[in-house]
């Protein structure tokens, strides 16, 4: 009897432990840069798409300027998901070391013909005709080491001009661009969506040149996160990889495109009419309708780093390749 009793408790404690567990989500740390362009922190738009949030994992969006300050808070564990780009990818396996990152989603891509992209704007009125005439001027990127900043970096090493040699860089919040390039303190400055499509921008600015220009095909922003936190939490991770597939297809569904742009209105703050004719269209940052990076993409990218000499190591990012979990979490929503 006292053995069954001793064996009874066992198997209540078992099935406790098992329910404690059942009932603490994993939480995900999540970093962004900038919305709409990542989803990242309105993931959830409306009822019926995070049907695992809250149960197999809950989410924590954590804001960043740019992609290279992602890195350390990735390297210290401050953080369990980045969005990097193919530019702070490497740098994060080059320099940092993390050669136990892995590309899990896509957010954005570039250079798509007749999708949206990063245009490099100048004063409309100003004295730079020419990449040529930015030679000793200054020019404006979101975070030193980032996409962008590498982007640009190709175009000026395309004419000849290396940074801190030819012209300087500064770091300026998105926001405070369009300001930055008015008030004469900086002669270069990226324009993305949806500040590209600020008419008080666009009336003072033209394109000098775009991402197309400089580097083709670009894998702006992709998921990335450390191998043991992926094996450790696979469940969670395609819950979470369902819920953003799922996500994605419904902002990208025309029939829910004014509610979409009013709920990322309401979050940036950003005037519904500025984004209606847009966001989530094909003018919009070209998205894969079920998250799936462009792993040649990176790679070319990357090897177009290394030519230009902006890195020393030149990556195969298949190897760094775990996008079988979005596909797993696809299968289920798209039931195939």
């Amino acid at each position: 009897m006292y053995v069954r009793k001793i064996c009874a408790l066992a198997a209540l404690v078992v099935l406790l432990c098992l329910g404690q567990a059942q009932a603490d989500p994993v939480k995900i740390k999540m970093g962004w840069i900038a919305t709409p362009a990542s989803l990242i922190p309105i993931l959830f738009p409306t009822d019926g798409i995070a049907q695992h949030n809250g149960k197999s994992y809950t989410v924590e969006a954590i804001h960043f300027q740019g992609s290279p300050l992602q890195i350390t808070a990735l390297q210290s564990g401050q953080i369990d998901i980045a969005a990097l780009g193919f530019s702070s990818f490497s740098l994060a396996v080059e320099n940092a070391g993390m050669n136990d990152l892995r590309i899990i989603a896509d957010e954005i891509q570039w250079g798509i013909p007749g999708a949206g992209t990063a245009d490099f704007a100048v004063l409309k009125d100003g004295p730079i005709k020419k990449v040529e005439d930015l030679k000793g001027k200054v020019l404006v990127t979101n975070g030193i080491g980032g996409g962008l900043d590498m982007i640009m970096k190709a175009e000026m090493l395309k004419h000849g001009m290396i940074d801190k040699r030819d012209f300087s860089v500064v770091e300026v919040n998105f926001p405070n661009m369009k300001s930055v390039l008015e008030e004469h303190k900086a002669d270069l400055i990226p324009s993305v969506l949806p500040f590209s499509r600020n008419p008080a921008q666009a009336e003072i600015t033209r394109t000098l040149f775009t991402t197309a220009d400089a580097m083709g095909h670009v894998a702006l922003s992709f998921w990335v996160a450390h191998k043991d936190f992926l094996d450790k939490n696979h469940g969670a991770m395609v819950d979470l990889l369902e819920d953003y597939v799922r996500s994605i297809h419904w902002y990208l569904d025309p029939k829910n495109h004014d509610a979409a742009v009013k709920y990322v209105s309401d979050f940036t703050k950003v005037p519904a009419p500025v984004m209606q004719d847009w966001l989530f269209t094909k003018a919009d940052n070209y998205r894969d309708p079920n998250g799936i990076t462009d792993i040649d993409a990176v790679s070319h990218n990357i090897h177009s780093q290394r030519e230009l000499g902006l890195i020393k190591a030149d990556l195969d990012a298949h190897q760094y390749d775990a996008l079988a979990l979005i596909k797993e979490a696809g299968k289920r929503v798209n039931g195939k």
